[in-house]
């Protein structure tokens, strides 16, 4: 019996919380994305560690839309969000937006503003970085800092109601100068931006600042256990003293280190530079460590939440190698995907000795990992596409496939002989020859013979024929980000390669969008959102092993 896994630190706050009654003993976390942009596979752990808790103790969890700047915000990426949240098997308790408190939002502000913690400062965007100091130097306190609270209210009011243009003025704490948090040298609370906004159109030209907006709206929610990453840290006492200078209810702040993936970017201002400069097909580019890119490739959400439980939670940052993705991906797809084959450097096999113009039906299994999955009916006849890589005029030592004389396995059939080629006048390799033995038939093989190599193939007669898309890693080296230079000069230029005719058997031919195929010896593969009738697209989702460890190793 496996030892049974051992807390990570926030389960046990979690554990220490309801053991002394805090909060009643409730859990109530929230996923906060901001909708401008898709999420990615760091989201997708963020998404998994805050709905998993709530689930692990019987909780609730918010999904809410930090949606606080109209400039970058769209309704696309809100509908991308919850469907990528839906699609990892999650399901919120509430549905909400920071807009939905714009209104209480401003009331705080007023609340902040009357207890003379908060004023109205006329000052630029760089008078104000230039006033603040640094972590050797304390800041300077605004000119306009000591405004009686009639004026800030007065000024406030007149903000919100348009009367200035963007930048003109900005709504600050008045907290403390010279801390030695710079955060809290008296940050922004409300800027200026006449932008219509995705849910509440041209009603605010105002908006409140991440820092003021998010603990309050946790606060409104009654969030218990408000979970960020570690950049988030030291946000952490302002989170804090807006909540007490207010008064309300003392959501905690828990921060937790990001996971970074080798071979890629995550940061959503370089992955919008690969979108909007072609370097990718879309945010939903199989390349794309985004969500929606991974499903498309063909990545099952079982394999993500396995990913996201494996690499755990701690309390600093690393880099996490992305083969551990790729292994959770190809044990589950291991599991549950139906097996099929497809030739995708097609070579004609002709075997000299089968009867011209007979089929037989061989039964084939569509899983050996799993007994339930059933078979599946594959054709076979006299002429059969096999790999071009499967046959060598003149063959190394322990070359098992076909060569002149040797014997091999046609996968679920019979054994054939290599009784040698036919080429072109420019030497290349048109037909490859072969004799089957009857008394070999799978599954009934009384020839006592034992061979080494067994290969697929796909009947030529019944081939349907389709495309392949074959990627591999977006970056040729672990680190782009740290790379001198522009990172898209690390891009690797064979991350996708096409194949526009494969052949593949018929069973194939009803496959639709999101399945995913093993294709025997090749890979796993998944039908292609751009799949029409009479045109497959199979993404490659993932190799069988990991060809990259040989590749480090060179």
């Amino acid at each position: 019996m496996s030892e049974p896994r051992s807390l990570n630190f926030l389960e046990e706050i979690i554990e220490n919380d309801i053991a002394a009654g805090t909060n009643g003993g409730r859990v109530h976390t929230r996923f906060p994305p901001e909708p401008n942009g898709y999420l990615h596979i760091g989201h997708a752990t963020s998404i998994c560690l805050n709905f998993g808790l709530a689930k692990k103790y019987d909780g609730k969890c918010n999904l809410r839309f930090d949606d606080t700047n109209p400039v970058t915000e769209e309704t696309e990426y809100v509908e991308s969000i919850m469907n990528d949240v839906k699609w990892l098997g999650f399901q919120w308790d509430n549905v909400l937006y920071a807009s939905d408190y714009f209104e209480k939002l401003y009331d705080f502000a007023l609340t902040l503003i009357k207890k003379g913690l908060a004023y109205v400062d006329d000052s630029t965007a760089a008078q104000i970085a230039e006033m603040k100091g640094n972590t050797v130097t304390p800041g300077i306190d605004s000119p306009y800092r000591n405004r009686s609270v009639e004026e800030n209210l007065e000024l406030f009011a007149a903000m919100r109601d348009g009367k200035y243009r963007d930048g003109e003025k900005t709504l600050r704490a008045k907290i403390d100068m010279a801390h030695p948090n710079l955060l809290l040298r008296d940050p922004l609370m409300y800027r200026i931006k006449h932008e219509a906004h995705h849910r509440t159109g041209n009603k605010w030209c105002i908006y409140p600042m991440y820092d003021f907006a998010h603990g309050q709206c946790d606060s409104i929610e009654e969030i218990t256990h408000s979970i960020c990453t570690l950049e988030f840290i030291h946000h952490r006492p302002l989170y804090n003293w807006f909540i007490e200078q207010l008064g309300i209810f003392p959501s905690k702040q828990y921060e937790f280190a990001r996971r970074n993936l080798t071979y890629t970017v995550m940061s959503k201002r370089k992955l919008l530079q690969l979108v909007n400069e072609g370097h990718v097909s879309g945010w939903d580019d199989p390349r794309m460590p985004t969500i929606s890119g991974m499903r498309r490739r063909g990545y099952p959400a079982e394999a993500l939440r396995n990913f996201s439980d494996t690499i755990g939670i701690a309390k600093r940052e690393n880099i996490v190698d992305i083969s551990m993705l790729e292994f959770c991906v190809r044990d589950v797809l291991n599991r549950t995907s139906h097996r099929a084959m497809a030739v995708l450097d097609p070579v004609k096999l002709v075997i000299t000795n089968y009867p011209e113009g007979s089929t037989e039906i061989f039964e084939a299994e569509n899983n050996p990992e799993d007994v339930t999955a059933g078979t599946r009916q594959v054709p076979f006849s006299r002429e059969l596409w096999i790999e071009r890589e499967d046959f060598m005029e003149e063959a190394p030592k322990k070359f098992f496939r076909l060569t002149p004389g040797n014997l091999v396995r046609l996968k679920s059939a019979y054994i054939v002989k290599c009784e040698g080629c036919v080429k072109d006048a420019d030497g290349n390799v048109t037909e490859v020859h072969c004799t089957y033995l009857p008394e070999s038939r799978s599954g009934n093989d009384v020839s006592g013979l034992s061979v080494k190599g067994t290969i697929h193939w796909v009947s030529a007669a019944h081939a349907h024929t389709a495309e392949v898309r074959l990627y591999d890693r977006l970056f040729r080296v672990e680190d782009p980000s740290n790379e001198d230079g522009d990172f898209k000069e690390y891009i690797n230029p064979d991350s996708m390669q096409v194949l526009e005719q494969v052949y593949i058997e018929p069973s194939l031919a009803a496959a639709h969008t999101g399945h995913t195929y093993q294709f025997m010896r090749k890979g796993y593969f998944c039908v292609d959102t751009e799949s029409r009738d009479g045109h497959l697209i199979f993404n490659r989702a993932s190799t069988l092993k990991d060809t990259w460890a040989k590749e480090k190793k060179k």
